[in-house]
């Protein structure tokens, strides 16, 4: 695996991805369980999502890094 290349997912892209599509929360319930505005779910979702497909498609690793 080591000569993949890895796309780095934010812990909170996972957690806001993990929220809303598997969980089935709105962006804004979302939101308030993390303490974040729906405007950044909606980001951090977006952000997430286009880099797993991007990783799907192109065959990457895909690693998580943890929340600082």
């Amino acid at each position: 695996m080591s000569d993949l290349v890895t796309v780095e997912l934010e812990a909170d892209e996972l957690e806001a991805i993990s929220l809303c599509d598997s969980n089935g929360m709105t962006q804004t319930e979302a939101g308030d369980l993390m303490g974040i505005a729906r405007g950044t779910v909606q980001r951090l979702v977006a952000q997430g999502r286009k880099k797993v497909i991007d990783a799907l498609l192109s065959g990457h690793a895909i690693s998580i890094k943890p929340h600082e």
